[in-house]
């Protein structure tokens, strides 16, 4: 045992040995809000070891003072990490008491138990069912979905596309949905898989969702990082992983933020070299065969793609360019306007609350995001969209809540998919007699 740990120990002693003190041994999700620099240091040191995990900021150089921080803590280090948080005045709040409780809810997947009442669509999936899903939705829906094989992962796993196409007029525009570039954001493959079944269940039904798959074809990647999301169904410890599973050269450390792998102002502000870290960008622009087979599809469909969007969880925002400066993108003022009507409508239907702006400005800068990389790619409408919810029950968000984080994200796309048609589409021929 290390000098400073005895020291601690010892000068804890009082607090560790209390009645009942110990008894408190179950995982829990704590939220705390440094108040001074001190406390800032204390929390991002304690951040890093008793193998805590970040969820909220992603990475300890976001703490700062008055900005809330979502960690997760494992039992067998609550007390430690609750008497250090003591002994500095750092208060904390229990956000999750116990969750391995619903993290086996989020796993739980008995279709048979007549008491669950829920369809498909509003429970969690494992990879294969997802695979399952996108070869029996392609083959029921000959006329109109498409499979397209674009690449595979690090560990070969196939990274498949849908097209939706619901005509074949000539110069048609298109855009691009990705889900589960982060691993542990399970709503967000729920929600790609959301989006694919409304569109084929209420085109001609729905105005909205009619006039956006007339005009456009649709490309939507459900598992853009299947390596990752397999590993977080594994175990329960296993759960909280953030990125792919390449193996770095040193060979001591798996991973790479498949968001901080893009060639735009790569491995600058937000990201790290470090194999280690959740937020390593890799050792080179495109480095994983993930990211290098969505920019490759882009590249090739760069003149028909005019709306990108990437959907992650959790914190309830709508973000656009930049993230990797806080200079303005050059149609500011329309991706401003988009995600705002977005918002103002998820308030007005749902009652639910989105922040929006660019992301430097809006979350935090970083280099090497894959909305940013689309936007200098020529795709002017680029958007992230952060799902519910603000951290209640963060990446652990019950299967009851899916529907309405998804009914929300569909507006958006919508919302926003609509005013790209609007602004994009040559008004139509008045023809004279």
């Amino acid at each position: 045992m290390s000098t400073p740990l005895i020291w601690f120990v010892f000068m804890n002693l009082s607090i560790l040995l209390k009645p009942g003190y110990c008894t408190e041994t179950s995982d829990q999700v704590l939220s705390i809000t440094p108040q001074t620099q001190e406390q800032v240091d204390t929390l991002r040191n304690v951040s890093t070891h008793y193998e805590t995990v970040l969820w909220q900021p992603v990475s300890n150089e976001y703490i700062s003072t008055q900005v809330q921080v979502h960690l997760y803590v494992p039992g067998n280090s609550s007390v430690t990490v609750k008497a250090i948080l003591q002994t500095h005045g750092i208060t904390h709040k229990v956000l999750l008491a116990n969750p391995n409780v619903l993290t086996e809810m989020q796993m739980k997947n008995d279709s048979t138990d007549p008491r669950s009442g829920s369809t498909f669509y509003e429970r969690y999936h494992t990879l294969e069912e997802i695979y399952d899903w996108i070869n029996r939705t392609a083959q029921d829906n000959p006329r109109t979905v498409k499979a397209i094989l674009i690449g595979s992962s690090y560990e070969k796993r196939p990274l498949y596309v849908l097209k939706l196409s619901f005509n074949d007029r000539p110069n048609r525009k298109a855009m691009w949905i990705d889900c589960g570039i982060h691993a542990r954001e399970w709503i967000s493959p729920a929600f790609c898989l959301w989006f694919v079944h409304h569109s084929l269940s209420f085109y001609q039904q729905n105005s909205e969702i009619t006039r956006i798959l007339d005009s456009m074809d649709v490309y939507v990647l459900p598992v853009m990082n299947p390596d990752g999301y397999k590993y977080t169904w594994t175990a329960i410890k296993r759960r909280w992983w953030r990125k792919n599973r390449s193996i770095s050269k040193s060979g001591f450390c798996v991973g790479v933020d498949l968001n901080r792998n893009f060639d735009v102002d790569w491995g600058i502000k937000g990201s790290s070299q470090n194999p280690c870290e959740e937020i390593n960008c890799g050792p080179f622009p495109e480095s994983e065969p993930e990211a290098q087979a969505v920019a490759n599809f882009l590249r090739r469909h760069k003149d028909t793609v005019q709306l990108y969007i990437t959907i992650h969880s959790y914190s309830q925002m709508f973000i656009f360019p930049y993230s990797y400066t806080f200079d303005q993108a050059e149609n500011h003022n329309d991706l401003l306007e988009m995600v705002q009507e977005a918002a103002q409508r998820i308030k007005r239907y749902y009652r639910n609350t989105y922040t929006y702006g660019p992301g430097a400005a809006t979350l935090y800068p970083c280099s090497g995001g894959s909305d940013d990389w689309a936007y200098k790619l020529g795709i002017k409408y680029s958007f992230t969209f952060e799902l519910q919810d603000r951290g209640e029950y963060g990446f652990l968000l019950p299967p009851s809540h899916i529907s309405g984080a998804c009914n929300e994200a569909l507006l958006a796309v919508k919302t926003i998919a609509v005013k790209v048609l609007e602004k994009t589409q040559a008004p139509a021929n008045h023809h004279t007699i």
